[in-house]
């Protein structure tokens, strides 16, 4: 497939950019972007900005996909005109900043029968896929109880001006709990019902009053549990990714509990009438979410992440948002 790039304007999209480039089932035919500093810094990232405009990319009859990476509230625009051109479409996260935007994507998708995706990397972690297997086997029982934590370094200084725009960023809860989100339905088996209570505050970059840094809320799941979380930019410099409980998620079921960060070596887990933990067996993906993407394109039932599951974890995380706000 022949994929153009377009909205260069943060980090991930270069790693997309990256897996794409050494794909076997992709050809890179070029890119955009008008932000001259942004541009700069795709150059220096190997990114060509061939293409003068978006409209360019998107009349172009030989490109049947178009990755996405600008700033969040251009990304739903961006992604409704890709859709229109009859282009598939694969974004870093969010895919966009309102429900209006998401709504339209939903119907274009459905209409025009193309694949929409999001870089869920969660999705295709060993960690995740070891959890999902234990919930599945019945191990823990019911889930009734989840925390998960998705504390980031700010990094102030060092990430893009517009994160501090509120018409470019779009909402904390948006930017980093959609990861969550996805994990709770596809490794937990829970949905949601109810966002019972969410807020966002400043408090770390306090020469940017209007960013709110900080964020927690409470979720009600379908079957009655509950969901706690915290996905604030609280971590210090300097530890950042490497910050031991990276993504920690505690769950409680009717039998037994686990709890599990990313950066951990181990896991445990914990079963009613067992006084000794027990080791979760990690799972290695069977795939990436590159090459599910292709999977999608081409029709396949085996894909990992679908499109309605991309939709729905945008749609809730955009409710728990509008909840904050």
């Amino acid at each position: 497939m022949n994929i153009a790039f377009a909205g260069l304007r943060h980090g991930h999209v270069f790693m997309l950019y990256d897996m794409v480039k050494n794909h076997k089932d992709f050809n890179i035919v070029g890119a955009f972007e008008d932000n001259q500093a942004a541009k700069e810094t795709a150059q220096a990232n190997g990114v060509e900005c061939n293409f003068a405009t978006y409209e360019d990319i998107l009349a172009d009859s030989k490109v049947d996909v178009v990755g996405l990476g600008g700033c969040f509230a251009d990304r739903g625009p961006m992604a409704i005109k890709a859709l229109q051109a009859g282009k598939h479409v694969i974004v870093d996260k969010p895919l966009c900043t309102n429900m209006e935007e998401l709504n339209q994507i939903e119907a274009l998708a459905k209409e025009k029968g193309k694949a929409v995706s999001c870089m869920f990397t969660m999705r295709y972690e060993k960690k995740i896929n070891g959890l999902k297997k234990l919930v599945e086997s019945g191990a823990l029982g019911e889930i009734n109880n989840v925390y998960f934590g998705g504390q980031h370094p700010l990094m102030y200084g060092r990430r893009p001006d517009w994160y501090f725009e509120k018409d470019k960023y779009g909402g904390l809860i948006n930017d980093i709990a959609i990861h969550g989100i996805d994990i709770l339905t596809y490794a937990l088996g829970l949905k949601v019902s109810r966002v019972c209570s969410a807020r966002e505050w400043n408090k770390f970059a306090q020469d940017k009053p209007d960013f709110k840094d900080s964020a927690q809320f409470m979720l009600k799941t379908e079957n009655n549990g509950g969901v706690l979380a915290d996905v604030s930019y609280a971590v210090p410099d300097g530890v950042e990714f490497g910050l031991p409980y990276y993504w920690q998620f505690f769950v409680w079921g009717t039998k037994g509990t686990i709890s599990l960060a990313f950066n951990e070596e181990k896991s445990y887990y914990f079963i009613a009438g067992d006084k000794t933990p027990h080791l979760l067996e990690e799972k290695e993906p069977t795939t990436d979410y590159l090459t599910d993407f292709v999977n999608l394109v081409e029709g396949k039932k085996e894909v990992v992440l679908r499109v309605d599951e991309v939709i729905y974890a945008t749609r809730k995380t955009l409710e728990i948002q509008q909840m904050a706000e």
